[in-house]
């Protein structure tokens, strides 16, 4: 058996086990698995598989991976790694995998906020990939990453660890429920977050991957999807100083509500920004007053 043909036979299983794209994740897996780049595959993919111990053990490994892969364990769970922004941030079960769609937020941030010495404060920060990557090409002098699970930071510490040797302001992670362990009410020019803004009843619908195997935690907007928007909207404008800026992840659909719900609260200069498949993506909203006492949800 040939290379090709034992990439093809893992690939069906992938695809009769109901994986969307069977191709690619069982030609990632074999690469995983034989410690081959692209260019190493395409050489080799037409010549007889050797018969000696290691060969034979690179395929055990293969076929072990296609295994969990079939019981619709995300890819990059299997893999522990998924690309953002350039960078190769490390993900597990406790965290939200990172998305291409959440790149616009960060492009966004990058694109309006080019001023080093701001502050910005990332909450619901999971693999940390917003706050990092924000650290990374942005260079904000001083970052507060938040997360409601102290699993999911355990994950962002170590992607920081991992992908900011040149940084050179200060990062801090806070195990914190939104904005409840910011006691002191530091002030901050950005506000980020990807909330969790699935409604609950559309969640058992998602495919196997998302529903089963990432953090429900991180996936659950309550009944109606805008839960965490609410508490947004109330409370940034206690933590921005004037003239400071909330940007959120939104679901596709969710745009109008996310805007009136910071319209009523007095933020101006809001408007939604769609992502690379022409969706709405990210919602901005600016804060022109000085910081507000907290409205209770």
């Amino acid at each position: 058996m040939t290379m090709e043909q034992l990439y093809r036979q893992e690939s069906e299983r992938l695809a009769q086990a109901g994986v969307r794209d069977a191709l690619i994740d069982g030609r990632y897996l074999l690469l995983e698995a034989f410690g081959l780049n692209m260019a190493g595959f395409l050489a080799v993919r037409h010549q007889e598989l050797c018969e000696d111990e290691d060969t034979r053990e690179k395929r055990r490994r293969y076929e072990a991976l296609i295994r969990k892969r079939e019981t619709r364990i995300p890819l990059q769970q299997i893999t522990g790694v998924q690309g953002f922004m350039g960078q190769e941030f490390y993900v597990n079960e406790h965290v939200l995998i990172p998305r291409q769609d959440t790149e616009t937020l960060v492009e966004l941030v990058l694109k309006e906020q080019p001023f080093r010495q701001s502050s910005l404060l990332d909450i619901c920060t999971g693999s940390g990939c917003i706050a990092i990557s924000l650290a990374h090409l942005g260079g904000y002098k001083q970052i507060t990453a938040l997360d409601i699970s102290g699993e999911a930071l355990k994950v962002a510490r170590r992607n920081g660890e991992a992908l900011l040797g040149d940084y050179e302001g200060c990062l801090q992670f806070v195990e914190s429920d939104m904005f409840e362990k910011l006691t002191q009410r530091p002030a901050f020019d950005i506000i980020t977050s990807n909330p969790p803004y699935i409604r609950s009843q559309v969640i058992e619908d998602l495919e196997p991957e998302v529903r089963r195997y990432e953090p429900r935690l991180a996936l659950d907007g309550a009944e109606d999807g805008l839960k965490f928007y609410r508490i947004l909207a109330d409370k940034c404008r206690s933590y921005l100083n004037p003239g400071g800026c909330v940007y959120m992840e939104i679901g596709c659909d969710q745009g109008p509500e996310v805007e009136e719900l910071f319209r009523d609260r007095g933020y101006e200069e809001i408007r939604t920004v769609q992502d690379m498949a022409g969706l709405d993506r990210v919602v901005r909203a600016r804060w022109n007053e000085p910081q507000q006492e907290v409205y209770h949800v």
